[in-house]
């Protein structure tokens, strides 16, 4: 080929390649012009055949070919650009599909949708975006899951609040009004005053109660932990409540092994949950009842059992009971008082301090068995 026809060659294509950027990067600035994925392939694909068909064709006519081979020529061009644009658009079809998957299913779940499910055939990036399209949908279920259950668990909360509110309330604004009345006499009054210092107290002891709760659950600590002795614990709170057994005819039984390895805790903190269970246990125990403190050593925690031989949680309340403000059948809302808010905080206290409080199973016969778990003192 001579000198010439190689330059007129080169600047052919040169001038083909350069048109062809010139209309890619068109394409490329004005994509939202094009409309949907399937017509920007297509346009794809017709620039890239169409630069193909022009270069077979201009060499073609720089080669002098016979009218013949110029035709055979044109004709194998035509097939391999119609072969090409037809794998083009089965391949783009599939990455098409996957696509419109992902499209769809987050549609639907913009409308309110929260059981689509988003797939994708390839094992590409769009298989990724569907698994993550997936994972974000999985994600926004547990989310409103949990505020559902979080507004419900507010609704209960202010109702129950405002019915241990009320009840005192009420009592006090009645008691009152009788006390302005120049016919009760001092003794009445006297016994109307012992009765509102009642009501008060017990307004008061909710009011404690629930800001130790908000200050439990919202992790504002601050105990000083030591090496806790917790046979000498419970020795010494079950001392201080037989008294309040004995009145009811329930025994109370130990079983601590003075060997038993130190607890990691704060003992003003533990020795208020033990109060609270053995009060719970009296106060479930017919006389003539039973009520047993247990501790055992157990992996790298040390546990405690509070068990009595009243009347069984039943299952459906077993996990409730600790909520509070709970209020199940007989023998479920065992707190510390009237209120449901003692197991609560004893729960709260113990998961402050790294562990757990449960009901345990395997209990013969009737009778409860609240355990809790402190972290073993290193």
């Amino acid at each position: 080929m001579s000198l010439r026809r190689r330059l007129v060659t080169a600047g052919g294509l040169a001038a083909l390649g350069g048109l062809t950027l010139l209309a890619a990067h068109a394409g490329a600035a004005r994509r939202a012009r094009l409309g949907n994925l399937r017509r920007q392939f297509s346009l794809t694909v017709a620039v890239a055949v169409g630069q193909i068909l022009i270069a077979l064709l201009a060499a073609a006519g720089l080669m002098f070919l016979s009218h013949h081979d110029a035709i055979l020529v044109a004709v194998i061009a035509v097939f391999v650009g119609l072969v090409a644009v037809r794998a083009a658009q089965l391949l783009a079809g599939g990455v098409l599909r996957d696509v419109e998957s992902v499209r769809d299913g987050l549609v639907a779940v913009g409308a309110g949708g929260r059981d689509p499910a988003i797939h994708a055939r390839g094992d590409d990036e769009l298989a990724e975006l569907a698994s993550a399209a997936n994972r974000m949908v999985e994600q926004l279920v547990a989310e409103e899951s949990a505020r559902g259950a979080s507004e419900s668990a507010r609704r209960d909360l202010v109702g129950a609040v405002s019915h241990d509110l009320r009840t005192p309330i009420t009592s006090l604004r009645l008691l009152a009004e009788a006390m302005s009345d120049d016919i009760v006499d001092d003794e009445t009054r006297r016994r109307y005053l012992d009765l509102m210092t009642t009501h008060i107290r017990s307004l008061g002891g909710l009011i404690d109660d629930l800001f130790e709760l908000s200050r439990l659950e919202a992790g504002e600590i601050a105990w000083s932990m030591e090496r806790v002795r917790l046979d000498e614990l419970v020795a010494e709170t079950v001392a201080a409540m037989r008294v309040q057994a004995d009145e009811r005819g329930v025994a109370m039984v130990t079983e601590v092994p003075g060997d038993l390895d130190l607890a990691r805790a704060n003992p003003e903190k533990v020795q208020r949950v033990l109060f609270n269970l053995i009060q719970n246990a009296i106060r479930h125990t017919p006389a003539d009842g039973a009520i047993t403190v247990r501790a055992q050593d157990a992996d790298d925690a040390v546990e405690v059992e509070v068990a009595d031989s009243g009347a069984r949680i039943p299952t459906a309340e077993r996990e409730l009971i600790f909520q509070p403000f709970f209020r199940g059948g007989e023998g479920a809302a065992r707190s510390d008082g009237g209120a449901g808010l003692g197991l609560a905080i004893s729960r709260a206290i113990v998961e402050a301090h790294g562990g757990r409080m449960w009901l345990a199973d395997g209990a013969q016969g009737d009778g409860t068995r609240v355990r809790f778990s402190l972290p073993r003192a290193g």
